[in-house]
């Protein structure tokens, strides 16, 4: 198979940077290991920058997002058993969240981009990259028993952070820079009607916890555990009952029901710099990892796959690579923003092991200071709901 753009992974950003370029006039194939209905069902972000909303209505592909999306112009800070609204379209201008499942996200872009004509196969197999160090690197996979090679002009690695495609990068090149949390947030996906109106971040002596939904009717939230907590030591009582304490603050009540899913995930830092090598390009989780606190690793991806879609198609408009060349630095800077607001985020409201009077009082006033401070509210506000796209 020949095609201008060869795309390993059907998430958020594979899917729209096949929209992008095909809206641009350029081919793409999207090759993904796993099934279409896996893909559109597996439960990821929930929380939508402003610029990841703007470009999705942009490309067309927002009609369920305006109908279902829950737009949220504030967010809650709880500490000492106190609330505080930091209220963030205030501080930015109008710039607001909007709470839409990563996996809708996902549904609606795989819809457009068939309904386009697009070639998307899913159940790939042995997903191979090489030759990207040349102007016809290949994709090799094997689909319905098959042995495929895709022979292209790029290849997009958006195959996530255990995928193929950054292992092709040289370990002379490249560099991994990464950071391990002591803690890890048990998740939990509920039957019941959110608590609040808007998102509820609660440092607690005994743990930072997180009251968020995805829908009128289903609630997301989280508990900060050990990560190497047994799963099955949390039973949904107990689960219910360490949010309520953790969550607890005036005459507020946290409503409990049937809990559809749980899990424990780890919290880490992770970045690959360069995001490029020779015909290859890494985004999203394929080039970096942040700890969920902030609710960035969506919308990176999708500002990653922005930038690579311009580049690609100034390249093939003009014959000049000097976009392509600048694609790493250009994603890499806010890589870094991203990276310390989540890192700045995930300090301030977790209980650490270790941390003794000293570093509390740090954090507590810390926490004062931001719900104090409309300088330092809006410097939350403006990287909460996302810094404009340049």
């Amino acid at each position: 198979m020949r095609t201008q753009v060869a795309i390993v992974g059907a998430g958020p950003a594979g899917l729209m940077l096949s929209h992008l370029l095909h809206r641009s006039g350029i081919d793409s194939v999207v090759v993904e290991r796993r099934s279409r209905e896996y893909v559109e069902q597996r439960v990821r972000a929930g929380v939508l920058e402003q610029g990841t909303v703007d470009l999705l209505r942009e490309v067309g592909v927002s009609d369920r997002l305006d109908r279902e999306g829950l737009v949220h112009r504030g967010i809650e800070l709880l500490f000492d058993g106190v609330a505080h609204r930091v209220p963030m379209s205030d501080l930015t201008g109008g710039r607001a969240i909007t709470i839409y499942g990563q996996q809708h996200v996902v549904r609606d872009l795989t819809v457009a981009r068939l309904a386009t004509g697009g070639r998307v196969h899913f159940d790939a197999d042995d997903v191979t990259v090489s030759g990207v160090d040349t102007a016809t690197p290949r994709v090799t996979f094997t689909v319905d028993g098959r042995r495929e090679e895709l022979v292209c002009d790029i290849v997009a690695g958006c195959d996530g952070f255990h995928g193929v495609c950054r292992d092709v990068l040289p370990r002379s090149v490249r560099q991994l820079l990464e950071r391990e949390y002591p803690f890890g947030w048990l998740g939990i996906l509920a039957a019941v009607p959110p608590s609040a109106d808007e998102l509820i971040y609660a440092h607690h002596d005994r743990g930072f916890a997180l009251a968020s939904l995805r829908s009128p009717t289903i609630s997301r939230l989280y508990l900060q555990v050990d990560p190497r907590e047994d799963l099955a030591d949390w039973s949904d009582r107990r689960i219910w009952d360490e949010l309520g304490i953790r969550l607890a603050h005036g005459g507020w009540s946290l409503g409990d029901g049937p809990i559809l899913e749980k899990s424990i995930t780890p919290m880490r830092s992770f970045v690959c710099e360069p995001m490029r090598y020779g015909r290859l390009f890494l985004a999203g989780d394929a080039a970096h990892i942040v700890p969920p606190t902030g609710a960035k690793g969506l919308n990176l991806a999708v500002h990653d796959v922005y930038v690579l879609a311009e580049a690609v198609a100034d390249w093939y408009r003009t014959g000049s690579e000097t976009s392509l060349d600048g694609y790493s630095a250009t994603c890499l800077r806010r890589v870094w923003r991203v990276q310390h607001f989540s890192w700045w985020m995930t300090s301030m409201l977790h209980r650490f092991p270790g941390h003794d009077a000293f570093e509390q009082r740090l954090q507590r006033s810390q926490l004062e200071y931001v719900v104090g401070s409309p300088a330092a509210a809006t410097t939350l506000a403006e990287n909460y709901v996302g810094l404009p796209w340049t």
